[in-house]
C-alpha cells in the first residue's frame, strides 16, 4: 500500500541525512527521515552498553562546520562546531605515548625536550595545515561538477570561488597545499621535523580511519583532512557525539520535518529511471518526489536500486569503489582509576612503526603491534585500533574479536600498568560489527577510502561529484561523496543546496 507523498525521503539518520534533512525542511519542504536503527545519528552517536557504560560509539565526539550551526541555529558548544582554523591552544591535548613513561605532548615547549628545532618549526606548520585546511573546507563547500561532463554557471561559479580561494592564499601557501596533496604524511613532515617521535605522531592523525600507512601516497591529503574536521590534532566534544546528532534531529523537527527509527527500507523504487518513493522491509510503500540516500554508495545504488536498473557502465564503477575498512573500537568501563590523563594519546612511537602496522591490513591480518588513539570520558576509556582488516584472510571476526581486545588491552596496559584492574565491563565494535550494527559497508567510516582516485570530482566516482546519480531525483548526501569523510556535515549540507 503507497502512502503519504512527501517532497523529500532521506534514507539514514546520519549526520549528514539529518543536515541536509534540517536544511530542506527549513525551505518549507515535507521531509521524512527514515531510520533503520531505534536511536538517529548513524555513527555519530552516544549510547549505553550497560549501567554507567555511555560512550561514542564509532566517533569519539567530533564537530560541525560552524556555517551548519549558524545556518539551522543548532545549541551546540562552541566544542562542537569547530572552525579549520580554531586555536590550536584552545584545543585539549594530543599526546604521543613514549615507553619510558616520559609521554610527549605536541605542542611547541614540550617539543622542545625532543628538539630545538622541531619546537621552533612547530608553530609555521601549525600555521601552514590551519591554512591548508581552510583551503579543503572552501573545496569541500564547492559542489562539483560532473567533470569531464559540461557543466553551468552555477557549478563553475563554485569554481571559481575555489580559485579565489586558492589564489587568496598566496603563491607559497597556495604550491605547498597542492604539493602536499599527494605526498605522503612522512615526506610532508619531514619538510618540518627532524624527530621520529614528533612527525609519527602528527603522521598518525593522517592514517587515522584509513587503510594506510604514512609512506603511503595521498596521506598528506588524509592529514589535511583529518586537522580540518578536527581543528588541529585532537579530538574535541569526547563523549558527547550524539548531542549533536540530537541536536540536529530536533532542528528537522522544529522546521516541520518528520523523523521515523525501527524503519528499514528494503529498496527504492524505481519507474522508468525515475525514483518514485521506498519500499519497507515490512511492504510498506512510501512515495516522494526526491529521494536522498546518506547510506554509503555501494549499499544505495547496488542493494536500495539495483544493478538492474544502471547503466552497466556506472554499476562497474560503483563495485569498484574502494571501502577496505580495517578499524575496531574497544570501550572499557573502569573504577576511575586507570591513570589514563585527558586528551587524545596516540601509540604510534615511530613511522616505522605505523607503517608495518598497516603492512599487516595488506595480507589481510590484525597487527599484533597495532597503531592506537585513546580518548577518556568519564570512567571510560575509548581505544581506537588499527589495523584490523574486515575482510582477514585466515580467520572470521566471529572468532578474531577477542584477540583484537586483548591486543588493544595489553598494548595500552604497557603504559597505563593500572588499567587491565581498573576494567569493570568492555565492549567491542569489529569491522563486522560497524557494517552490521552502524551501516558502515565493509566497516568503512567514511564510506569509501579518502584516496586520491576518490576524491574531489572522483568522489563517489569519476563523473557523478555533484550527488546525482542516474536514477532521476535519486541523490546521495552521505560520507562517500564529495565533502564528506568524518564528521563535518558538509556532504548533507552540499546535497540539499544541490536541490535548488
Amino acid at each position: 500500500m503507497t502512502i503519504n507523498q512527501y517532497d523529500t525521503i532521506i534514507i539514514g539518520a546520519g549526520h549528514n541525512g539529518l543536515v541536509a534533512a534540517a536544511y530542506l525542511a527549513k525551505q518549507g519542504k515535507k521531509v521524512l527521515v527514515l531510520e533503520r536503527r531505534a536511536i538517529v545519528g548513524g555513527s555519530v552517536v552516544t549510547e549505553s552498553f550497560g549501567e554507567g557504560f555511555t560512550v561514542d560509539s564509532v566517533f569519539a565526539g567530533g564537530s560541525l562546520r560552524p556555517d551548519i550551526v549558524k545556518d539551522l541555529k543548532l545549541p551546540l558548544p562552541k566544542s562542537a562546531s569547530t572552525s579549520p582554523t580554531a586555536p590550536l591552544s584552545a584545543k585539549p591535548a594530543f599526546i604521543s605515548l613514549q615507553p619510558d613513561g616520559n609521554h610527549l605532548t605536541i605542542d611547541a615547549e614540550s617539543i622542545k625536550r625532543i628538539s630545538e628545532k622541531d619546537a621552533a618549526r612547530f608553530p609555521e606548520f601549525v600555521r601552514f595545515m590551519d591554512k591548508a585546511a581552510s583551503i579543503l573546507d572552501t573545496a569541500y563547500a564547492t559542489i562539483m561538477p560532473r567533470l569531464p561532463m559540461n557543466f553551468g554557471i552555477r557549478e563553475g561559479y563554485g569554481l571559481l570561488e575555489l580559485g579565489l580561494e586558492l589564489r587568496l592564499a598566496g603563491r607559497k601557501d597556495m604550491l605547498n597545499f597542492i604539493r602536499a596533496l599527494p605526498m605522503t604524511a612522512q615526506e610532508l613532515l619531514d619538510e618540518y621535523f627532524e624527530s621520529d617521535v614528533v612527525k609519527a605522531a602528527i603522521a598518525s592523525v593522517g592514517i587515522h580511519g584509513f587503510t594506510l600507512g604514512p609512506m603511503g601516497a595521498g596521506t598528506g591529503y588524509t592529514l589535511i583532512h583529518n586537522w580540518m574536521n578536527r581543528g588541529g590534532l585532537s579530538h574535541v566534544n569526547v563523549g558527547k557525539a550524539g548531542e549533536i546528532t540530537q541536536a540536529l534531529a530536533n532542528a528537522v523537527k522544529s522546521f516541520g520535518g518528520e523523523i521515523r527509527t525501527e524503519i528499514e527500507v528494503k529498496s527504492i523504487k524505481v519507474e522508468s529511471q525515475i525514483a518514485k518513493g521506498v519500499i519497507l522491509a515490512n511492504g510498506e510503500e512510501i512515495s516522494a518526489n526526491q529521494i536522498l540516500s546518506s547510506a554509503d554508495p555501494k549499499h544505495t545504488l547496488l542493494q536500495l536500486v539495483g544493478a538492474q536498473d544502471l547503466p552497466p557502465e556506472f554499476v562497474w564503477h560503483t563495485q569498484s569503489i574502494k571501502m577496505r575498512g580495517s578499524v575496531a573500537k574497544i570501550h572499557l568501563l573502569t573504577d576511575g582509576k586507570h591513570g589514563i590523563p585527558e586528551g587524545t594519546l596516540a601509540v604510534a612511537p615511530s613511522i616505522k612503526y605505523l607503517e608495518r602496522a598497516y603492512d599487516a591490513a595488506k595480507y589481510g591480518e590484525i597487527s599484533e603491534k597495532p597503531y592506537l588513539e585513546v580518548t577518556t570520558s568519564g570512567n571510560v576509556v575509548s581505544i581506537h585500533f588499527q589495523f584490523a582488516p574486515y575482510a582477514l584472510k585466515k580467520s572470521s571476526w566471529q572468532i578474531e574479536g577477542l584477540k583484537v581486545e586483548k591486543l588493544a588491552i595489553d598494548t595500552l596496559a604497557a603504559y597505563f600498568p593500572n588499567l587491565k584492574s581498573s576494567i569493570v565491563n568492555r565492549k567491542l565494535i569489529s569491522p563486522l560489527d560497524l557494517e552490521q550494527t552502524y551501516g558502515l559497508t565493509e566497516g568503512d567510516l567514511n564510506h569509501g577510502q579518502l584516496m586520491l582516485d576518490q576524491f574531489l570530482f572522483m568522489r563517489p566516482i569519476p563523473g557523478w561529484s555533484n550527488h546525482k546519480t542516474p536514477i532521476d531525483n535519486l541523490y546521495l548526501c552521505g560520507s562517500g561523496v564529495h565533502g564528506g569523510g568524518g564528521v563535518s556535515g558538509a556532504a548533507g549540507r552540499n546535497a540539499a543546496k544541490s536541490l535548488k
